[in-house]
């Protein structure tokens, strides 16, 4: 048993003196912090490639999902989940989660690749989601985003047990520091791997195709995958077959900023242009996916 399922369980929602619902974090969070960041897109690219080489998180995608024909319906929906359970007050946050819960009931079956039964309401598969995804947007605000002391980092990785609470993951299960985080990952990798099924989708998400839905916002979006496979760790580079020079990594941080807020905008993310302050009442304002 990982020694951080003994840490207490997580702080109720945040509420201000004037008795405001800010729901899960707040505004003294590092999880506002860095859901604020435009970057947080390319954490997006980076975890949907990372993901999909757990065979059992990839099996449900391959076989109940139709991100190929609808990238940016499915983006919009993550985005909007996101939104939600992070900005949103508590009623919002936990009607979020329930819509989750409600839709893995329908996401089981039998993975082809390992021949074992999938589902995604199963906590272990969830919790290599949650931790992958938030890993990512870490990952993602560290490089291209700013600063974050290392308590920040914690802080930030801690806090997002509220969050994976929602979908079903056990809170205590979440690591909640950077070094947890790492031997949990270490813990993972045998279990991983990269299918031809996980092949396809990672370089879907690492090349952008010119389909018609993507084309308006293709150069954004190729920038922006560019600097997401820059922050996949190289082993799991190689093992995805998406290796390439340290040069073109090096390069990828040229433009990254700029390509993520374009992306944004195109996407109609109004907080690519607003700080912290202005970040909750824009996202709330998306309007909903289809």
């Amino acid at each position: 048993m990982p020694p951080w399922t003994k840490l207490p369980p997580p702080s109720p929602p945040i509420r201000s003196l004037l008795g405001v619902d800010h729901g899960l974090f707040g505004p003294g969070s590092v999880t506002w912090k860095v859901h604020s960041s435009p970057v947080m897109l390319i954490g997006g690219l980076r975890a949907l490639m990372i993901q999909a080489l757990h065979p059992l998180a990839m099996a449900g995608v391959m076989q109940h999902s139709d991100f190929r024909a609808r990238p940016l319906q499915r983006l919009g929906r993550t985005v909007e989940f996101v939104a939600s359970v992070t900005f949103g007050d508590t009623a919002t946050a936990e009607a979020a989660g329930a819509e989750v819960r409600r839709v893995h009931t329908y996401i089981h079956g039998i993975d082809r690749v390992t021949g074992r039964p999938y589902s995604a309401e199963d906590p272990e598969t969830l919790l290599w989601v949650h931790c992958v995804e938030t890993h990512s947007f870490l990952a993602a605000y560290r490089a291209y985003g700013g600063p974050l002391a290392a308590d920040e980092q914690d802080a930030f990785l801690a806090e997002s047990a509220r969050a994976a609470a929602l979908v079903g993951v056990p809170p205590g299960d979440v690591p909640p520091t950077v070094a947890d985080m790492r031997e949990y990952f270490a813990a993972m990798l045998p279990t991983l791997c990269a299918s031809q099924a996980a092949q396809e989708a990672i370089r879907f998400v690492a090349r952008p195709p010119a389909t018609r839905e993507l084309l308006p916002l293709l150069p954004a979006l190729r920038l922006s995958a560019e600097a997401a496979v820059t922050i996949v760790p190289r082993h799991l580079r190689r093992m995805a077959g998406i290796d390439r020079w340290r040069a073109l990594d090096a390069a990828a941080y040229v433009p990254v900023v700029a390509a993520a807020r374009s992306l944004a905008l195109a996407l109609r993310l109004p907080y690519a242009e607003a700080g912290l302050r202005e970040a909750r009442k824009a996202l709330l304002a998306l309007p909903r996916a289809a």
